[in-house]
């Protein structure tokens, strides 16, 4: 690889890094995407493709949401929908007990009182959005912005519409950094691009990038499960998770956490997940936790319980101590920009995050405050 020098170097071809590319390059800066694999191939090739509002209480994250929603809605008309499997279908969320149903109602009213479209559905109306639900829940709430994307597809398509270059199958060994302490280049194991610009957005390994750059950014992976069933006819409309799920995703234990989400594809297959756990990047899927996914979509979807599941992949999260993702520059280190650890709201925020960061980096406001997002909050030394 010759010597190269442009304006940003974005460290990551998952979502987040190729939104990040994708609005840079709108604004006008020359950008080059490394990463050690390929497009899509970490936490964003294992995702569902979840574009949430749904899940979220009022703050920062919910505020980034919101954005992230009316920007997804602008690039499935740039892009075609149909080409990212843009899919407005909506969420429901259900419950399963009248404390359940009386927290999912009081969670929806604080969302309501911020923006977001929550509706309350009764009991007895649930079958009229999902005909296959357990006839024994006590009621739901409908959240018409949720939006479903191919998540592999969405990034493939973004980073062609962005004409960047990409250097895939190249490792960030070193940022180089000048005697002012701002970077100064990027050291890779293909050669040095030199720029005095660099976001990282490496998802589960966005730490190590920091620590090429002499700071800390404590972002840890969260592995998760997704079991696939065989292809069948149109049976789940909506995006369907149970009340819990939004607790499961708020909890900082590292031990297993479990709550059904179900959700068909265009393919016919449905997805099936939600499993959270911090045990490093041990690759293994034990048969306990799919068995406890399994168990809670029968719980959900009866008829799911004559189904074959045909396979189950996972994917490692980037987690990050608040549950908050780490948006912005670094104070601590002039040039190098973060976007990282959202967790499973990666694909969701993506855009919302690269449109915000490509502000910062021309030198625009951001049109979300990303104060509660600072990269440095975490550090005790400050």
């Amino acid at each position: 690889m010759t010597a190269a020098s442009p304006d940003v170097v974005v460290i990551g071809a998952g979502m987040v890094g190729v939104a990040c590319a994708y609005y840079a390059a709108r604004a006008g800066l020359a950008v080059t995407v490394v990463d050690r694999g390929g497009v899509a191939a970490g936490t964003t090739g294992a995702g569902e493709g979840n574009i949430l509002v749904s899940d979220k209480p009022p703050g920062p994250e919910l505020a980034l949401a919101r954005h992230s929603v009316a920007l997804w809605r602008e690039l499935g008309r740039s892009l075609g929908g149909e080409h990212i499997e843009l899919e407005h279908k909506g969420g429901l969320v259900v419950a399963a007990s009248p404390a359940e149903h009386a927290a999912l109602r009081a969670f929806a009213a604080s969302q309501r009182a911020v923006g977001v479209e929550a509706y309350e559905v009764a009991a007895e109306a649930l079958a009229e959005f999902e005909p296959h639900l357990a006839r024994d829940l006590t009621g739901g709430v409908h959240y018409p912005q949720d939006i479903q994307v191919q998540p592999m597809l969405a990034a493939a398509h973004l980073l062609r519409a962005a004409g960047v270059r990409l250097l895939t199958g190249t490792r960030v060994v070193g940022v180089r950094r000048g005697a002012t302490g701002a970077v100064r280049a990027v050291v890779t194991d293909r050669g040095t691009l030199h720029t005095a610009t660099v976001v990282n957005a490496a998802g589960v390994w966005a730490g190590e990038v920091a620590a090429l750059a002499g700071v800390e950014l404590p972002i840890l992976p969260r592995r998760g499960f997704i079991l696939v069933t065989e292809a069948l006819p149109p049976l789940v409309r909506h995006k369907v998770y149970a009340a819990g799920y939004v607790a499961n995703v708020g909890r900082s234990s590292g031990d297993l956490e479990v709550s059904p989400v179900v959700e068909g594809t265009r393919a016919g297959t449905i997805l099936i997940g939600s499993t959270r756990e911090r045990v490093g990047f041990d690759p293994t899927i034990p048969l306990p936790a799919l068995r406890r996914l399994a168990a809670g979509a029968v719980r959900l979807f009866p008829v799911l319980g004559r189904v074959s599941a045909i396979r189950a992949y996972r994917g490692f999260r980037p987690y990050s101590p608040d549950h908050l993702p780490m948006i912005g520059a670094d104070s601590r280190v002039p040039g190098l920009y973060h976007a990282a650890g959202h967790e499973g709201a990666g694909i969701g925020l993506a855009p919302a995050t690269g449109h915000a960061v490509a502000a910062l980096l021309t030198g625009r406001r951001p049109d979300v405050d990303l104060r509660p997002f600072a990269p440095e909050r975490h550090d005790v030394h400050l």
